[in-house]
């Protein structure tokens, strides 16, 4: 299979807007899992409250939140597919670009030490840009995820040693939902990396975060681990917009990555309640949007 990069490009700039203005079916059904059983009163309000805006969103076109994030896209490219790499990576800038301009989009993107927008979403090494590869025939998946301040403020590294154990590393995530607090606008979903180095870890987390939820950890161990810690943070009482209840997070998810011998890292960062995520797959048969 060909890679059409204009139509790439395309979807590139669709999947940004998409992310912006539609929640994913499996966090509204999240919302209606939670809604069923959460128990506080100012916890249901708040709820019903956001499912609404949900609906308002969709029905006037919006966007979910004001926040348009940090563009990062993931693309997996599977066997037999001819394509362009350098060609691909500006497609995807440009079509970032495209979709700020021509949907008025607000551009959240700075030079880090000018503060200069340039008004595109775009700026040095950014949109973010993952590739990788698998086995599937002829198909590229591609997520994109903007990543809004207030979530990814809540990202957190620990460097742990292997004498420490999987416990401290339990407790560190714990604490770090403790510590945000109704700051990164919850119920969440909390993305929980463990291995790796420091940089692979972080990643991890952020895939954990973004991963649809009812889905499970391909590790066993790690599949364990994130029930526990999801029963755990939802036994907090912080709930929605941390104004107490059952509901502070729809789920934590947890990502492996084997570590040295003498590391134990762990990682944290936090989906926000807007969950924004699009997901396009290109196969010879068409082009399959989620």
């Amino acid at each position: 299979m060909d890679l059409d990069i204009r139509e790439f490009e395309e979807v590139c700039r669709d999947l940004y807007v998409r992310a912006l203005k539609i929640l994913p079916p499996d966090i509204k059904a999240g919302f209606a899992d939670l809604q069923r059983a959460e128990t506080s009163a100012t916890g249901r309000a708040i709820l019903d409250t956001m499912v609404e805006n949900v609906a308002v969103a969709e029905r006037t076109k919006n966007i979910l939140c004001q926040d348009t994030g940090i563009p990062i896209y993931n693309v997996v490219i599977g066997a037999d597919v001819r394509f362009d790499g350098a060609a691909l990576k500006a497609a995807i800038r440009r079509g970032c670009e495209r979709a700020t301009k021509e949907f008025s989009l607000r551009s959240s993107v700075v030079h880090p030490i000018t503060r200069k927008n340039e008004q595109t979403s775009c700026g040095i090494r950014v949109p973010i840009i993952h590739v990788d590869f698998d086995d599937r025939p002829e198909t590229v998946a591609v997520e994109m995820i903007p990543k809004g301040s207030g979530s990814e403020n809540g990202s957190f590294l620990q460097m742990l040693l292997p004498s420490d154990g999987i416990g401290a590393a339990k407790r560190f995530v714990i604490d770090r939902v403790i510590e945000l607090g109704g700051r990164v606008c919850p119920p969440t979903i909390v993305g929980v990396g463990l291995g790796g180095t420091s940089d692979l870890c972080m990643h991890l987390a952020k895939v954990a975060a973004t991963r649809p939820l009812r889905s499970v950890c391909s590790d066993p161990e790690g599949a364990r681990i994130e029930a526990e810690l999801s029963r755990a943070v939802n036994e907090l009482g912080i709930g929605p917009q941390g104004l107490g209840g059952r509901s502070t997070s729809f789920a934590v998810h947890v990502e492996l990555a084997a570590t040295h011998i003498t590391q134990n890292p762990v990682a944290v960062n936090i989906q926000c309640h807007s969950a924004r995520r699009a997901r396009a797959t290109f196969t010879p048969g068409g082009i399959a949007f989620e």
